[in-house]
């Protein structure tokens, strides 16, 4: 049984929906974080290193839309793919995504501020880091 090309079409645009929209938001985060990281490196240099784990954070988000992509092109076959299938594939890939793209924005805005509060007050670190790993769990 042959499949429709339709049915395929839109499994692979799942997996393009989850990298695109994963890396768009997994940029974004590491921009916004990146931008506090060098506003805080100028007040205090020593706390850098530190500081970049909302940028690291932000990239493992562009990874995760990779991950669900090759699964997602792995399941589309030549034989038999119903049109179900696609519209499943399209539906995760858009679901990784679209919450991978929230996810980057919730992590560079808190980064960003949460990065130069603690540059003025170091006793913040342990906080600000607890509202990002909750945008990582919750997506």
């Amino acid at each position: 049984m042959s499949c429709p090309p339709a049915a395929s079409f839109f499994g692979f645009m799942g997996a393009t929906a989850a990298v695109v929209f994963s890396n768009l938001g997994a940029a974004y985060g590491t921009a916004k974080s990146g931008v506090g990281v060098a506003s805080m490196g100028v007040m205090r240099p020593e706390l850098v290193m530190r500081s970049i784990i909302p940028v690291v954070m932000a990239g493992v988000l562009g990874i995760y839309g990779l991950i669900v992509a090759v699964i997602l092109v792995g399941q589309v076959t030549e034989g038999d793919y119903p049109y179900f299938s696609g519209f499943a594939h399209l539906a995760s890939g858009l679901s990784n995504g679209l919450s991978g793209l929230a996810a980057g924005i919730c992590i560079g805005i808190v980064g960003d501020a949460g990065v130069r509060a603690t540059a003025q007050q170091p006793k913040l670190f342990v906080g600000k880091f607890r509202g990002q790993s909750r945008a990582v769990v919750y997506r």
